[in-house]
């Protein structure tokens, strides 16, 4: 019997060996990648990898449903892998193929980038051009510097800072510091007080420690004008950290000077050689945050009862800009009113009794954004400002504070 002739552009098919099983269909040979009589025949075999030079060869065409019998991969070991992929990588990216990133090519093991290179393999069968990438690296400290490069921060005496216990209390009863910031309401508004949820023009619907004042009392703040019962104000005053001041439940506005639970450490602080990524047009300030494992105090959540400190010392960072440096000269304020830590549950780990940040975020990554705590990020600065000013900490106060 004599064979059909095949197709100008397909290539010869080499003589069956024995024992092959042949398909019922037409295949075409994919043993190698010859240069086709077309471009796009070209550019379709640049997109399908040749599995091995020697590999077994194809079946010879026959007349059926068109499949094509291929070599097995569990013939290929790691290096063949990850040489067939950086082949077909560079000839994709020499030719202006637009390629599909495959990520995830390091690892301990043999089985990422054994899983990469198959994932390419499929992917080109498919007719999918296939660009193998390895990931980026996570950039946590900066170069190492020596003690003759690091600077001091112009403007800012001495480089380090530290609390050893909490600010001294207001010798002053609940009722006297709630005078500074209440008027009184003789007629309340026929609304919800939005701490025990009663009517304002009902007694108060608290029912834990019953404060020194009526319940049937009203006030509104001075600044925002929001209006409380006196007894929930009391109440809510008497289970926070007692410093002297108020914070509004409802608009968040703080009435007096707000401290909080961090516990005794040290903040170092430092201008170092290098620049921040989206900075490279000044150094890098060093913040390095130290809080050593202790016993809880009064103020804290279980007073008698030890706490840990995971991952410290902390590494921050910040560009040594005019706006970088006002962010460390407010920090600094924060620190001293003991705001930037407090002692809670982790939302990362769910451990309790351990130190964490308090609602001030800092960036830990040097080189690299990752985690969402590097650079660059345009808006850090600005919303580093906003919640410091959330803890009443704004530019009117480093005039009031010592450096």
């Amino acid at each position: 019997r004599k064979t059909p002739p095949a197709p100008p552009v397909a290539p010869q098919a080499p003589a069956p060996t024995p024992g092959a099983k042949v398909p019922d269909g037409t295949a075409a040979a994919r043993g190698s990648l010859k240069p086709l009589g077309s471009q796009g025949v070209r550019r379709q075999a640049a997109s399908t990898p040749a599995l091995s030079p020697a590999g077994p060869a194809a079946s010879p065409p026959g007349a059926g449903s068109g499949k094509a019998a291929r070599p097995g991969l569990g013939t290929l070991n790691r290096s063949h892998l990850q040489r067939l992929a950086i082949a077909q990588s560079r000839m994709l990216i020499a030719s202006g193929v637009p390629c599909v990133p495959v990520k995830n090519l390091n690892g301990s093991s043999p089985v990422n980038p054994a899983l990469a290179g198959i994932t390419g393999i499929l992917m080109s069968a498919a007719g999918l051009p296939v660009c193998l990438t390895r990931p980026p690296k996570l950039v946590l400290h900066p170069p190492p510097v020596s003690k003759s490069e690091i600077q001091s921060i112009p403007g800012i005496s001495h480089t380090c800072r530290k609390t050893t216990k909490k600010q001294a209390k207001k010798g002053k009863a609940p009722e006297e510091v709630l005078k500074k910031y209440l008027q009184k309401v003789r007629h309340p508004p026929d609304e919800d007080c939005t701490i025990c949820m009663e009517r304002l023009s009902a007694p108060s619907g608290y029912k834990g420690p019953q404060p020194a004042v009526k319940p049937d009392l009203v006030g509104k703040l001075a600044k925002c004008g929001h209006i409380f019962h006196l007894h929930c104000l009391v109440a809510m005053y008497n289970n926070g950290n007692k410093d002297g001041s108020l914070q509004c439940p409802t608009c968040k506005t703080i009435y007096g000077v707000k401290t909080g639970t961090q516990p005794p450490g040290k903040m170092e602080y430092h201008i170092i050689p290098h620049a921040l990524p989206g900075h490279s047009d000044c150094k890098t300030i060093r913040i390095i945050y130290n809080i050593p494992p202790g016993v809880q105090g009064p103020e804290h959540p279980s007073p008698g009862k030890s706490f840990t400190a995971r991952g410290f010392p902390r590494h921050c960072y910040l560009p040594d800009s005019e706006k970088g440096r006002k962010v460390l000269k407010l920090l600094l304020v924060a620190w001293d009113r003991r705001l930037i830590f407090a002692i809670g549950t982790s939302s990362t780990t769910g451990e309790s009794d351990t130190v964490i940040w308090n609602e001030i975020h800092h960036k830990t990554e040097f080189g690299s954004n990752l985690t969402g705590h590097g650079y660059p990020d345009i808006n850090y600065l600005d919303n580093v400002l906003a919640e410091l000013a959330a803890q009443g900490i704004t530019e009117e106060n480093l005039a009031q504070e010592k450096d």
